[in-house]
């Protein structure tokens, strides 16, 4: 039986998503194969123990959803090879620590999909689901990942990015190099938090202000009229892309709101109405933007379809959500890989990628 950490949660303002993921992980992932063991992080930052039951308060409603901490403070230390450490005495609790043998992170933006939990885990010697440190940093940063894009030849709207100290020129010349309405995000963030679209000057101060809350670096984006497509990849080496679905948001955009709290939010279309030429360009550009920034087992690639037949990929998500109403496990059910079997085979990916880089060189003779 191989144990698995479920490790969500996490200080980041799309807490409350990895909670929704991690409960629909932990329902659905084959007991015959593995024994999963939980561990929240709470917005502070520290891990909690939760070996038996997913310790969540109010798991039914998303606007509520919060991890119920105790005083089972864990730790993972470099090379402990899975082993668990108290951080704290535990009180009432005999058994020894768990060893894992892989950690699944379901954690949403900074602190979990930017290559930080990524670099401790790689440090702890042990397997994880998902991307490394340079595919996890890289896909996060929007600013950086659209630039490699571009340098790679994908295709990618126009824009700029600010620094929180770096003077920002007049609405009115940002509106001429980027058209109007425009998208302002923070460059560091997924899910739609702190994400605006804005019409006028009188809304692009506020904007950015409230990007700047989340992130010290905010770019803004053209806005491109065109219809929403998502894509899924799963692999290592030779990645596959599932077919293709569409996003058709009933808010004015995709927003957080629309994702993860209104049902009636958006409607997703699995699989998209797209004909069998732009199907494959869709597909073959989401492989190829997965191994341009270097990504390993899951990702979904967001892209534009143009009303002229032209393909912009918008981002990457290498930790996209799996709650119960997300894109990433219906387009593989689409595909004919059901949510339990998706689980276990991002974690046999995660165990070859481990012993792969086990066999690699630490000693120069």
């Amino acid at each position: 039986m191989i144990t698995v950490g479920i490790l969500f949660g996490g200080k980041s303002a799309e807490h409350e998503v990895s909670l929704q993921s991690a409960k629909n992980v932990y329902e659905a992932i084959d007991r015959s194969k593995f024994k999963p063991v939980l561990i929240g992080i709470g917005k502070d930052g520290k891990w909690y123990l939760n070996e038996d039951s997913l310790s969540l308060l109010n798991s039914g409603d998303p606007k509520l959803i919060s991890l119920q901490t105790g005083d089972s403070q864990v730790a993972l230390v470099p090379e402990s090879g899975g082993i668990l450490s108290k951080s704290t005495p535990f009180s009432g609790y005999e058994k020894p620590l768990p060893k894992l043998d892989v950690v699944f992170p379901i954690l949403h933006g900074p602190c979990g999909e930017d290559g930080t939990v990524q670099g401790l885990l790689k440090l702890a010697g042990i397997p994880f689901v998902g991307s490394g440190v340079l595919g996890s940093a890289v896909s996060m940063d929007k600013d950086v990942m659209k630039r490699l894009f571009r340098d790679a030849g994908l295709p990618i709207g126009k824009f700029l990015t600010f620094n929180i100290n770096d003077p920002v020129p007049p609405f009115p010349e940002i509106e001429k190099t980027l058209g109007n309405p425009l998208f302002i995000k923070p460059a560091n963030m997924g899910s739609s938090v702190g994400i605006s679209k804005i019409y006028s000057g009188n809304d692009f101060f506020a904007a950015m202000e409230k990007a700047f809350q989340y992130d010290t670096k905010v770019i803004v984006e053209e806005f491109i009229e065109g219809r929403e497509i998502e894509c899924s990849v799963l692999g290592n080496e030779n990645p596959q892309a599932s077919v293709p679905g569409e996003i058709i948001p009933t808010h004015d955009f995709y927003s957080y709101e629309a994702k993860y709290l209104d049902e009636n939010g958006a409607e997703l279309e699995v699989p998209a109405k797209l004909d069998d030429e732009t199907q494959k360009r869709i597909r073959e550009m989401a492989v190829r933007a997965f191994q341009v920034l270097c990504c390993d087992g899951l990702a979904r690639v967001d892209f534009f379809l143009c009303k002229d037949g032209n393909i912009l990929i918008n981002e990457i998500n290498t930790i996209p959500g799996f709650t119960k109403i997300s894109m990433y496990p219906k387009l593989w059910e689409a595909c004919g890989i059901g949510y339990t079997q998706l689980i276990s085979r991002l974690i046999e990916l995660a165990m070859e990628k481990f012993e792969k880089e086990h066999k690699i060189k630490i000693t120069y003779a």
